[in-house]
């Protein structure tokens, strides 16, 4: 294959990645927020405090997929956009929300507090729920029919709950006493809604078109992806147990949760990337499709390769530099 062929499904790959690092990272962030309501005062002042040195560099790799798919594949970013025009508004107020709640509440006086932290919950749930709703669309097909549209609210509840898993497990990984028991808590509750989405997504996506359906269950194929839904139990398999056992081991186990819940994301996220390849709106457009012109390809392909190794340099850096245990996150005092 030429490189001028190969180029619009390296672009494909980088966008790929860049979704997959943004749900990880963020969807921790966001599950955090998520469990705001069920936390208590100084409880919500930690757990601000263990996302405060990321959450904003997190949001960097869905700039990243959006620039992507912008610049390489301008039809298909149209196309998607359009659809999902009402859940991407949403998706933005929540996400403008967290980040002014997020800078306020530390600056307000304390009877005013607890609105901010209402809002900092409201904006992680907006920001969640719309990421799952489009989530649930795209498998569909992008079409807005009744059956569509139940599934995405189904997908929108499940994304959610996996949202708050993974933030359970950061907080198991970045928090001690009292906050990492309840994290602990929190995790077992959330891991159920979190293999619902999985089941749900996993045996839904097949029966959206016979070519789907043939690409999974057709022989030999069936065969050799058996592989993929065995790691994924695995992987869940080993959270549940070592949710068990995560509050009597060693501090440094208290990072597999976090590890093995990235995991199953990776795993989920590989299935629908085996799913619809190569199209990138889903019986529609196909990547080759969609792409732009060999020559802006190239030369965007360039600037990619600046900009990805800095992203990654920062953000290795950030985590180097905040690992370990959450400490107090000040501002300045409020006047």
């Amino acid at each position: 294959m030429s490189f001028e062929i190969l180029l619009p499904y390296i672009f494909a790959a980088l966008m790929g990645i860049s979704i997959l690092l943004y749900v990880i990272l963020d969807g921790y962030d966001l599950g955090v927020g998520l469990l705001f309501h069920r936390a208590t005062a100084e409880q919500k002042d930690r757990m601000i405090a263990s996302i405060g040195p990321f959450w904003d560099g997190n949001e960097t790799w869905l700039v990243l997929a959006v620039g992507l798919l912008l610049v390489a594949f301008p039809v298909a970013h149209g196309t998607i956009l359009t659809s999902l025009y009402l859940p991407v508004f949403i998706l933005l107020i929540g996400l403008i929300l967290r980040g002014i709640a997020f800078e306020f509440r530390h600056k307000v006086p304390a009877s005013r507090k607890g609105s901010w932290n209402a809002a900092f919950f409201m904006g992680s749930l907006m920001a969640s729920l719309s990421q799952g709703f489009m989530l649930g669309l795209y498998i569909m097909g992008l079409d807005w029919t009744l059956t569509a549209v139940v599934f995405a609210c189904l997908t929108a509840i499940c994304l959610t709950m996996a949202y708050a898993l993974i933030g359970s497990c950061w907080l198991i990984y970045k928090t001690e006493d009292a906050l990492q028991l309840a994290s602990i808590r929190w995790a077992k509750t959330a891991v159920f809604g979190a293999i619902g989405g999985l089941v749900l997504v996993s045996l839904a996506t097949p029966l959206v078109s016979d070519r789907l359906f043939d690409k999974w269950f057709g022989f030999p194929q069936t065969l050799y992806l058996a592989a993929l839904p065995l790691a994924t139990a695995g992987l869940i398999g080993g959270l549940w147990l070592i949710l068990r056992q995560v509050e009597g081991m060693a501090e440094q186990w208290s990072i597999v949760p976090l590890l093995l819940t990235a995991g199953i994301f990776t795993a989920g996220f590989g299935g629908m990337a085996y799913s619809f390849f190569p199209y990138i709106v889903p019986g529609k457009l196909t990547i080759a499709e969609a792409a732009s012109a060999t020559n802006s390809l190239f030369i965007m392909l360039i600037g990619a390769l600046a900009v990805l190794p800095v992203i990654l340099g920062y953000t290795a850096l950030a985590y180097w530099i905040f690992r370990g245990k959450a400490t107090a996150l000040s501002y300045g005092e409020p006047k």
